[in-house]
């Protein structure tokens, strides 16, 4: 929850900026001017790093005794209160042989976060330079000596938004439900009705959750890379994009920043990209991203993951620690289940559910055979599930395997044609109107649209549209690869 207002909060005042959002309250007060933060980069290249205060500082780092006093200016940063919400209401009529159906459901969602005002304090960068100009860095350091073996950097705390009052963030969730005369199961764009005698009844749940945050805690920060030699010598990347690491035998130890990431097969993310055939990001990489170990498992398997990961669709905490626990796997980590202390108890079922169909212990036991390919195609799924907009996913979550089947024809037969597709071309179930209006909404809501004329259908993307194409279109290919056959 606090998560999710940070985030809701950068995203509004400083949209693709350096500022990132705080995600646990718990690293506060880690977040000092000067503090040191390592910064994993991920292993496929839509998704931005992540980032791991430590309780260290630059001057812990260095060689010698003399501590490094930070310069920080203090200014007055702004008043703010966001309410973020979305809400969603369906109506289903039906008859059941002689029995009329009536099914109707709303419900709704409200984040409402009031940090006040707030305060910036900024590190004096030029202070800094002169400050450690002629000081290296203690490559003994046990910090330095384990992100040698990772592909991680070391970045600094340059400036952090912190609230200046007590202040509160507030999560409301409200579900209601009508029923009369019988309850019908009805899948989104399916077919059949299954059916069990009910009473009209209403059914109402509500939820409220209120977090208080202190005066005094960040809820977002920049950061300034470090390039560091083997001889200790170090730099401080002073110009936005710039890649740090730390220097190894032959090459730097990191990898390419998600800011440099500029260019997706050849089109730069920043250039208008508007054609009619495939979107560029489709063709990008894609023999390396396989999910096709997925279509490999047994059918038992494939119907729980699909189940279990349809619910994460719809529970972005559960999603993201999934992808967590996954990455760690796959990179031959013990997940640190610490790390997490915010789930629920059905978050962590859930995730458990699904960990225990792929096969793995959780935490897992070592072992020298290597990453199961089944196990690379989920986490590659689940990332770039995890990378799809708030209202993809909830698409998503309820759509039906009938519906994803014929959507995943639509963009592979989109992304394979270098000519715009004729009307008749696709899939016949999204020839009906109301599958052809969710096929829009998927597209549209990762800010890709699809276009149709008289007799000619295409798509059409802008920029870094092109990269949420592609997530989306990995997201159906392997949901479709798991509920292929299954009713």
């Amino acid at each position: 929850m606090f998560s999710k207002a940070t985030a809701n909060f950068v995203r509004q005042i400083d949209p693709e900026g350096s500022l990132i959002h705080v995600s646990r309250v718990n690293d506060s007060h880690k977040l000092v001017p000067m503090a040191l933060v390592v910064k994993r980069n991920r292993i496929w290249f839509w998704q931005k790093p992540k980032y791991q205060p430590t309780v260290f500082t630059l001057s812990d780092l260095l060689q010698g005794d003399k501590m490094l006093i930070p310069g920080v200016s203090e200014t007055e940063f702004l008043t703010y209160k966001g309410t973020f919400g979305d809400k969603i209401s369906g109506k289903v009529d039906t008859e059941a042989g002689s029995v009329s159906v009536t099914l109707e459901g709303c419900g709704s969602s409200k984040l409402q976060s009031s940090f006040g005002t707030l305060k910036k304090e900024e590190l004096d960068v030029k202070k800094l330079l002169r400050d450690s100009s002629d000081r290296h860095v203690n490559m003994q350091h046990k910090l330095v000596q384990q992100l040698e073996k990772r592909s991680e950097v070391l970045v600094v705390v340059k400036e952090r938004i912190l609230t200046t009052s007590s202040c509160s963030v507030t999560q409301t969730k409200k579900e209601q439900c009508t029923f009369q005369g019988v309850l019908g199961l009805v899948g989104m764009l399916g077919s059949s009705v299954k059916v069990c005698v009910k009473d009209t009844n209403d059914i109402e749940t509500d939820s409220d959750v209120s977090l208080e945050i202190p005066a005094g805690t960040v809820i977002a920060y920049s950061i300034l890379e470090l390039e560091i030699k083997k001889n200790g010598h170090y730099d401080i990347c002073l110009q936005p994009g710039t890649i740090g690491g730390i220097e190894a035998d032959s090459t730097v130890l990191s990898w390419p920043s998600h800011e440099s990431l500029s260019m997706v097969d050849g089109k730069c993310n920043g250039e208008k990209v508007q054609e009619k055939g495939p979107s560029g990001a489709l063709q990008n990489g894609s023999q390396e991203m396989d999910l096709s170990p997925l279509a490999e498992l047994a059918q038992s398997v494939r119907r729980a993951l699909f189940k279990g990961l349809q619910e994460t669709l719809s529970d972005g905490t559960a999603l993201s620690y999934l992808q967590c626990v996954l990455e760690d796997l796959c990179c031959g980590e013990t997940p640190d289940m610490a790390k997490h202390e915010e789930l629920t108890e059905s978050q962590r079922k859930l995730v458990s559910a699904i960990l225990d169909q792929l096969g793995v212990d959780c935490p897992p036991e070592d072992s020298q055979g290597g990453v199961p390919a089944h196990l690379n195609a989920a986490h590659l799924l689940v990332s770039a599930m995890e990378e799809l907009p708030d209202e993809t996913l909830s698409l998503l979550s309820e759509t039906c395997p009938d519906f994803l089947e014929a959507f995943d024809t639509l963009v592979c037969r989109l992304k394979e044609s270098s000519e715009p597709l004729s009307i008749p071309c696709p899939p016949v179930l999204l020839q009906d109107s109301q599958a052809f209006q969710l096929a829009e909404q998927l597209l549209s809501s990762t800010s890709v649209t699809l276009r149709r004329d008289s007799d000619t259908l295409w798509v059409e993307a802008e920029g870094k549209a092109a990269v949420q194409l592609l997530v989306l279109y990995l997201s159906i290919h392997g949901l479709t690869l798991l509920s292929k056959g299954l009713k």
